[in-house]
């Protein structure tokens, strides 16, 4: 007896080490993560030159209603409104999701966020159209643009892919840098009519908003998109979907994908869920009136 209570305290304190030394260790892997969240490090601004971020977004919603942000604003999650480790407060960013090309300009309002190698947290209203409400989080790229652009949602921007490919580091999880702006002229340039020969070889896109059996229902269909705007030109076709006579509603032609992209997403404000298609080059010269429908090929 004398022998077991010599030896079982030794055993508790042994326990007792061992249980300190475990939560010394976990203490140690929790902080291994700490690089990960210290702020990109952004190049100073330079005329003539973009400031653009890359990295995860993020989101926060109801839990923080209310709550005063660093900047010393209340928090509400029908702002378009943002948090940012660094920038400062008021600047306005747009904000594109590289997955759907959906876009957003936000104010800095707040701080954050600090985990998950993340870059921005955007108020719900923000992150809802981007997508990342349901993702929970998304790939974004972030421009700060100037302080008189409105908020809200925005344009796809249209040299995306000139932002995707000035990434100097398109593999590290995020990163800052530099990009040169359009000269005017080229805008200019760019927005004239394209003469004959090119516009015969230029593809042409629509919007799917629907395919009914009924086709009452795809009517219905077309005279709601009519009362959203008169001006679009929707129309219903008749197609073959597995071997069935089917009826499609569509959208087009439109001469880019980013204008059928802005379709698409106006229609989605009103409940109307569209897909972007192409319609093959070769049928668009022949046809434009007549999009063959079938053999689009599906844009995500």
């Amino acid at each position: 007896m004398l022998g077991l209570g010599l030896v079982m305290p030794a055993t508790a304190r042994s326990t007792r080490a061992s249980r300190v030394h475990k939560l010394h260790h976990k203490h140690l892997r929790r902080h291994i993560h700490i690089p990960r969240m210290l702020p990109t490090i952004i190049p100073m601004a330079r005329e003539g030159y973009a400031t653009l971020l890359r990295g995860r977004a993020s989101w926060y919603g109801r839990r923080f209603q209310g709550r005063r942000t660093t900047s010393g604003e209340r928090f509400n999650r029908h702002e378009y409104t943002c948090a940012h480790k660094t920038l400062p407060f008021g600047t306005r960013l747009r904000v594109t999701n590289l997955t759907n090309g959906a876009t957003v300009v936000v104010r800095v309002t707040d701080r954050g966020p600090f985990r998950h190698e993340r870059i921005i947290d955007l108020a719900e209203v923000a992150a809802r159209p981007l997508g990342i409400v349901d993702a929970g989080a998304a790939t974004v790229v972030a421009e700060v643009v100037d302080s008189t652009t409105p908020l809200g949602i925005a344009d796809t921007p249209e040299n995306l892919a000139a932002l995707r490919a000035g990434d100097p580091n398109p593999e590290a999880p995020f990163t800052a840098y530099l990009l040169p702006e359009v000269p005017a002229v080229s805008v200019a340039l760019a927005a004239m009519p394209a003469s004959p020969a090119t516009a015969a070889k230029a593809p042409q896109f629509v919007v799917q908003a629907g395919t009914f059996i009924d086709a009452q229902h795809a009517r219905a269909m077309q005279a709601r998109i009519l009362t959203i705007d008169p001006a679009l030109p929707a129309e219903v076709l008749t197609v073959t979907v597995d071997g069935r006579a089917a009826n499609r509603v569509v959208v087009g032609q439109l001469a880019s994908w980013l204008a059928a992209e802005t379709v698409r997403r106006n229609l989605q404000l009103w409940g109307i869920a569209g897909l972007v298609c192409q319609v093959p080059t070769g049928q668009a010269a022949a046809d434009p009136d007549k999009p063959v429908l079938a053999v689009a090929t599906s844009l995500k």
